[in-house]
């Protein structure tokens, strides 16, 4: 028995028509996934598998030659494992090392979305890995794909007595916003589609065309937004009235991504609209979903996202929808303050006598290479941590709740594997660096991003040294395309990929993530990036005012404009 849904109207996307045909996420992923001719999917599945947590990906430096020799691409498969709150356990640690080397690269990648990513899976493999990771109680439903995705939180327990609270709120959310399909279990875990499931299948928050496109939600602990909330499409900011959790500022709209040449794309920040308590924040969230999914546009998927949706009908239209959803209002948001979006690197004691170490992971990769064996020394430590791996927003790693008798075996063990730099001895603009994966495996990727900002940051490290800003925490993000996967449009410093070795340079982001960045210059190779910033650096180090940021600095004596509203980006 099958399920008759109406017709996707014509104007829809052919993204939309897929998820109407696919049964609630199936399509014909089980046949291409038993098709050995090709190491890829048939073409509709490639949509679909998102939902599923992954993404179709060729090795792009092999292109040119595997053309010659008149083969397909090499096509792999890149897993997201959802990670709500970004807490995960030393066994599901030690389970991914195990997967990576098993069926991925040898590598993990921790993302600006606190989730792991395994790269380099064959098709073949795909199976094997999804379940390893599922005996751990993980999974990857919902990492990719037009539903919400993974939700973040502020990770370092030892920066409030709220933080449980407010990651248990994160991981409820991510709960009651999975997908519901029991597509996931047949294909993945159970390898075979049953006949009739598709005919009880039930989402009844998505529907069964789900959302117009991707959805994000982030939590931050003020005065720390590490998880950059202002570029979620729902921001909830804790707010602590006499030691106690009282409720959450809610934000709405926010949204990195762009397309050059469109300039009806743009980033943009998301609107305060109101307070809630804890217990409707469940409810909250659900309604402005919905709300997207009925208003959003699904005839152009580059206009879809919801700051689309607003600033198409008007942020007061969708306020007073919400109002009319929930049967009720929202307070009136109320204060806080943020202050720092980086993480604080080092060594802290909790008053429960538990420690935290917070590791700077350049470019959130966990490898092994010589001299530093970081993934080696991480796998020797989740033999006997107790406590948890927590992934930052910034793709760094915390070793959270350190029993005190590990304390000194968990140093030795990263010094022994030379994975242990000081963070002193890093510039505080290469430890706040973030960059996306971009080249070789990401088909929108234009430019290099993870592979090189290392390199540039040598070159800028001995510029901000020579100008006595080592401690000076500028932040700098790299993508290699304008979807803004590494949040460039709230770096002080943002480079974004043109073209091979071209980059579009923007300046004027704040440190808190209250503030987008600006055009400053357009397709830079590495030779004009440090003509530009070197006297630009200089003239701050001279010239800042009291704790003055670098993205302050550059508004305040005009080099750029400040700018707030993602209407204002282009202009």
């Amino acid at each position: 028995m099958s399920v008759i849904l109406p017709p996707t109207p014509p104007a829809h996307s052919e993204v939309e028509h897929v998820k109407v045909a696919s049964r609630y996420l199936r399509g014909t992923i089980v046949e291409s996934l038993n098709n050995r001719l090709t190491g890829a999917l048939n073409p509709d599945d490639t949509h679909l598998i998102k939902f599923h947590g992954s993404y179709q990906q060729t090795d792009r430096d092999l292109e040119s030659e595997r053309k010659r020799q008149k083969l397909e691409p090499l096509f792999s498969f890149m897993i997201r494992v959802r990670v709500p709150g970004g807490v995960a356990s030393a066994a599901q640690w030690q389970r991914l090392d195990a997967l990576a080397d098993a069926y991925g690269n040898g590598t993990m990648k921790l993302t600006t979305r606190q989730t792991f990513q395994l790269h380099g899976v064959l098709k073949r493999d795909l199976p094997a890995a999804i379940q390893g990771f599922n005996e751990v109680q993980m999974d990857s439903i919902a990492g990719c794909g037009d539903v919400n995705r993974n939700v973040m939180c502020n990770t370092n327990p030892h920066e409030s007595a709220l933080h449980g609270e407010v990651v248990a709120l994160a991981q409820a959310i991510s709960t009651h916003l999975t997908p519901r399909t029991t597509a996931y279990r047949e294909i993945w875990l159970d390898g075979s589609l049953l006949e009739t499931t598709e005919a009880v299948d039930d989402e009844p928050i998505y529907g069964h065309t789900y959302l117009p496109r991707k959805f994000k939600i982030a939590l931050a602990l003020p005065p720390y937004n590490d998880s950059d909330i202002f570029s979620n499409d729902i921001g909830l900011i804790a707010i602590e009235e006499n030691g106690a959790l009282a409720g959450f500022n809610v934000a709405i709209g926010g949204g990195l991504g762009m397309t050059f040449g469109l300039p009806e794309t743009y980033p943009r920040l998301a609107d305060l609209i109101g307070f809630v308590t804890p217990d409707k924040v469940l409810e909250v969230c659900e309604k402005i979903v919905t709300i997207q999914r009925d208003w959003g546009n699904r005839a152009n998927r580059k206009i879809s996202r919801f700051k689309y949706t607003i600033d198409r009908v008007g942020l007061p239209a969708v306020v007073a929808e919400l109002h009319q959803r929930l049967g009720y209002a929202l307070a009136e948001a109320r204060p806080y303050q943020f202050y720092s979006s980086s993480d604080a690197f080092g060594w802290t004691q909790g008053t429960n006598g538990l420690s935290q170490l917070v590791l700077f992971v350049e470019g959130g990769r966990i490898l092994d290479r010589p001299g530093y064996r970081l993934k080696s020394a991480l796998r020797e430590i989740s033999s006997f941590h107790t406590g948890e791996f927590r992934l930052t927003g910034n793709q760094n790693l915390i070793l959270a709740n350190i029993e005190p008798q590990h304390r000194a075996r968990v140093q030795a063990v990263l010094e022994e594997n030379g994975a242990a730099p000081k963070a002193e001895q890093l510039t505080a603009l290469r430890r706040d660096a973030l960059a996306c994966v971009a080249l070789n495996t990401c088909s929108q990727a234009f430019a290099e991003a993870e592979r090189y900002l290392p390199q540039l940051l040598d070159k800028l490290d001995a510029v901000i040294r020579a100008h006595g800003l080592a401690e000076n925490g500028i932040l700098i993000r790299m993508t290699g395309c304008p979807n803004g996967c590494a949040r460039p449009y709230l770096g002080e410093i943002g480079l974004v990929g043109r073209a091979p070795g071209r980059y579009n340079l923007y300046l004027g982001a704040d440190h808190a993530g209250e503030r987008l960045n600006k055009l400053y210059r357009e397709m830079l190779d590495e030779d004009d990036i440090l003509q530009e910033l070197t006297p630009l650096l200089a003239t701050y180090a001279t010239n800042r005012q009291f704790n003055e940021g670098f993205g302050d600095f550059v508004v305040r004596t005009g080099v750029v404009k400040a700018t707030v509203r993602g209407l204002d980006f282009h202009a």
